[in-house]
């Protein structure tokens, strides 16, 4: 249970990270306004329409995510026998993952553009949700490492409510930032602004992340880690997970 929490932890930070990643935090504004129909001016005057779309866009490429992560889970169940081997290979994977977040590998595959582009988004906000699923079946280029190091992840949790739930975690990571940005545009721009110079840190602080991840994977001390943080968590909530 405890090296559970550890991984929603995990899944969280990193659906923020990807959120800061340089495929992604440059085009919200855009994505906001293709899913609203709003210039960024309008917005700022009609920003429960801008969080409605938001919210339909995220519900999207959460169900992606988290059907992504079931699938994952099973998976992992299918090779029970082997669950050792399992997380061993899936986090030399995660590591290899990590390396290219660093820049030391080159993984040609996770190179090229996979997003799905609509010219032009269905009405409504059953539209916004189609976006959404859109977005999450199509990752791009910065998304992919991170996302498939996530999934790696799930697929050794021990029950596919668990891989679920993991994926869900970050899924909230990668939304509620993007339900800010879209509650105040004009703040996102003015913040975007200074925050764009540290962008290359964020991919570089995923990768570091990854790479610890991956390499208590491979030596079976991801559990241990958990073991330890559980002395620093108060009684109140350790008594709830």
């Amino acid at each position: 249970m405890e090296g559970q929490s550890v991984g929603l932890g995990v899944a969280l930070v990193a659906g923020v990270l990807s959120f800061l990643s340089p495929c992604v935090l440059p085009l919200v504004p855009s994505y906001i306004s293709f899913l609203t129909g709003l210039t960024l001016e309008d917005m700022d005057h009609r920003r429960r329409t801008a969080v409605t779309h938001a919210l339909a866009f995220v519900s999207g490429f959460t169900v992606i995510f988290v059907l992504l992560g079931a699938s994952a889970t099973a998976l992992g169940r299918l090779l029970n026998y082997y669950q050792v081997w399992v997380e061993r290979v899936g986090g030399v994977l995660i590591i290899v993952l990590a390396l290219y977040l660093l820049g030391v590998i080159r993984l040609p595959a996770l190179s090229a553009d996979k997003r799905v582009h609509l010219a032009n988004k269905p009405v409504g906000y059953l539209g916004s949700v189609l976006v959404g699923v859109a977005f999450g079946a199509g990752w791009t280029p910065c998304l992919g490492p991170i996302l498939a190091a996530i999934l790696l992840y799930a697929s050794t949790s021990e029950t596919v409510g668990q891989g679920i739930v993991l994926l869900l975690a970050y899924s909230i990571g990668l939304a509620i930032p993007f339900l800010l940005a879209a509650l105040a545009v004009d703040r996102f721009l003015a913040w975007f602004q200074r925050f764009r110079r540290y962008l290359p840190w964020v991919m570089r602080t995923a990768g570091i992340m990854l790479l610890l991840v991956g390499i208590l994977m491979v030596t079976g001390y991801f559990s241990l880690l958990a073991t330890w943080l559980q002395g620093f968590t108060p009684d109140f909530i350790r008594s709830r997970i």
